[in-house]
This record gives structure tokens, C-alpha cells and sequence, in this order.
């Protein structure tokens, strides 16, 4: 059996890919991973792929001895893993409680790390994993601190395991968007009263950043895709730009 897995499916970027996906990989069913059943039962009529909800919590370690469980049992083809959970919280350090920091290290990064690691035995030459990122993986940035941290990670672990799995036949791309519309504002907002994130120079919509990096892991070769012509300059500058000033 041919699959594809999407964590964080039950909303925003990663509902989005579940939506899309199909246009891209053939797959008999979408194991859509998230902690909302009801969320992931209603995704069944947004796809023409048959989506089997898998309900776990990527902070709970039980969680992943369960999917690797279900792995065993089933035996399937991995065809595309979209790692697309994650969560952060903007506002000055001392705002945000430790725990929350500890949380946003634990699924932005060692979760990620896990469902890949745990993935990649059941992949065959030509199948995909896609690492979600953030525009913030390119340089630290105050008051979103422990985020930006988290997805530098993300985008480093990604570019190395592609090297590491090209000899698999596997391609590794990491999908480092700008702002986007989705209920990550929700949360993240939570910890900015003082609003010491306030710059909002572009908000994309999450159906054409995924449509983006859909087709740059299926029709290119990069190891980043970066949607819209702003961000792709940001980055740019950022890498030319005395590191006093990018601050």
C-alpha cells in the first residue's frame, strides 16, 4: 500500500497539503496525524485520496511508539511524509513560560526528527519528505526566539539528510514561507501584549504557499523551496547584510 503522512493536519499549512497533495503523488490513503479527531474526520470530504485519521499528540513519546507500531503491522510504502506540526509564541523571553519554550523544542524539532527517522525505513527509491519551516530559519530573531531557534534546526537537519539520502533515492526539501494566514496567529499571539511583533509586511494564503512547494519538491531539485519574490529577497539580504543591521 502506497501512503502518504501529513502531521499537524487538522489545520492551517498541514490541512492544506492533505487538500493538494493529491494533484501531486499517488497514494491509496493519506494517514492524516493530529491531535483533533473531529478536525481530521471532516478533511475526509476536502480530498479524493481516502484519509485515514491517525489521533496522536506529537508531545506525548507514546505517540510515536504507537505509529511505529501501526508501521510494522501494515508494511507500507511511504511515498511522501509532510512534516507539518509545529507551534510558536511570539513576545520578549521572559513572557513566555519556560515550558512553552521546552514544548515548541520538542515538536518543532525532536518530533520532526522522530516521524522522519521513523519514516524513512519504510521508503523506496523516488519518495519525498518535506520538512515546514519558516522564513525565520535564516536569521535569530528577537522576540520570536525560541521559534527562530527551533527552525534553524529545521532547516539545517533538512539540508543534510537530503545529502545523506540521495544515495536512497530519497530527496529531503525544507519549506521555509513567510507569514502566513492560519491558526498559528492564535497561539502565538497569546504571549505578544506588548506587541514586540508588530511587522507584518506581506501575509500569504496557505492554499498558493503550499501550491509552491508542491510543485518546487515534485518539479525542481532544491533542498529549499521559498514562497513569493519578497521573502526570496529577504533571504538574500540577510546573507549579504552585516549581521548588527539584519538585528
Amino acid at each position: 500500500m502506497n501512503i502518504a503522512i501529513v502531521t499537524g493536519a487538522s489545520s492551517g499549512m498541514g490541512r492544506e497539503f492533505v487538500r493538494q497533495l493529491g494533484g501531486y503523488v499517488s497514494v491509496d490513503e493519506i494517514w492524516a496525524v493530529a491531535r483533533r479527531a473531529s478536525a481530521l474526520e471532516t478533511l475526509k470530504a476536502e480530498t479524493s485520496v481516502p484519509v485515514r485519521p491517525i489521533v496522536l499528540d506529537l508531545l506525548e513519546e507514546s505517540s510515536f511508539t504507537e505509529l511505529e507500531a501501526l508501521l510494522e503491522s501494515e508494511k507500507p510504502n511511504v511515498r511522501l511524509l509532510v512534516n507539518a506540526a509545529g507551534f510558536g509564541k511570539f513576545g520578549a523571553y521572559r513572557k513566555i513560560p519556560v515550558e512553552d519554550d521546552c514544548r515548541m523544542i520538542d515538536l518543532n524539532c525532536k518530533a520532526l526528527l522522530l516521524m522522519t527517522r521513523l519514516c524513512v525505513p519504510y521508503m523506496q527509491p523516488g519518495s519525498h519528505i518535506l520538512e515546514l519551516d519558516s522564513l525565520s530559519a535564516f536569521q535569530p530573531v528577537p522576540y520570536i526566539t525560541t521559534y527562530a531557534a527551533t527552525k534553524a534546526f529545521v532547516l539545517s537537519y533538512s539540508r543534510a539528510m537530503n545529502r545523506e539520502l540521495k544515495a536512497q533515492g530519497i530527496r529531503v526539501m525544507a519549506m521555509n514561507p513567510g507569514w502566513v494566514k492560519t491558526e498559528f496567529f492564535n497561539h502565538a499571539f497569546q504571549t505578544n501584549a506588548d506587541n514586540e511583533v508588530r511587522y507584518f509586511n506581506r501575509l500569504y494564503e496557505a492554499k498558493d504557499v503550499m501550491k509552491t512547494a508542491l510543485h518546487d519538491l515534485y518539479r525542481t531539485k532544491k533542498d529549499v523551496s521559498i514562497h513569493g519574490l519578497p521573502v526570496r529577497w529577504q533571504v538574500r539580504l540577510v546573507k549579504l547584510l552585516p549581521h548588527k543591521l539584519v538585528m
